[in-house]
C-alpha cells in the first residue's frame, strides 16, 4: 500500500472572512503569515479549533490559497476540517471568525469545542 500525499485541504474561506484577514494583514503590515487552522485535543467536548496567524510552513501542512489569503492546515487535523469554511460575521450580536464544521458531531455549550 502506498502512502499518497495529500495535495489540497476541504477547508473554505468566506468571501467575507478573506476580506477581514486582509485588512488584518494589511493593519499589521505583514504579508509574511498565513491564516493557520488547527484541531487539537481539548476543551470540554475533546477537540478544540485553534485559528491563528502563522509565519512558519510545517512540514506536512497542506495549504490553499483564497483570492491572496494563505490557508494552512496540518495533515493530522485535515481529516477533522474537510468541508468545513471559515466566516466572518459583523453584526450587532456577533463579531469574529465562525466555523462551520460538518465534521462536528456535538460541541459544548460554550461553543469552543467539539467532537
Amino acid at each position: 500500500m502506498t502512502d499518497t500525499a495529500i495535495s489540497t485541504h476541504g477547508v473554505a474561506l468566506t468571501e467575507a472572512a478573506a476580506s477581514k484577514v486582509k485588512s488584518l494583514l494589511e493593519q499589521e503590515g505583514r504579508d509574511d503569515l498565513r491564516l493557520r487552522l488547527a484541531v487539537q485535543p481539548g476543551g470540554c467536548s475533546g477537540l478544540i479549533y485553534q485559528l491563528y496567524f502563522d509565519e512558519r510552513l510545517l512540514d506536512g501542512d497542506i495549504a490553499r490559497d483564497f483570492d491572496g489569503v494563505e490557508v494552512v492546515v496540518d495533515k493530522m487535523s485535515v481529516p477533522y476540517l474537510d468541508g468545513a469554511s471559515i466566516d466572518f460575521e459583523d453584526t450587532i450580536q456577533k463579531q469574529g471568525f465562525t466555523i462551520d464544521n460538518p465534521n462536528a458531531g456535538g460541541s459544548c455549550a460554550c461553543g469552543d469545542s467539539f467532537h
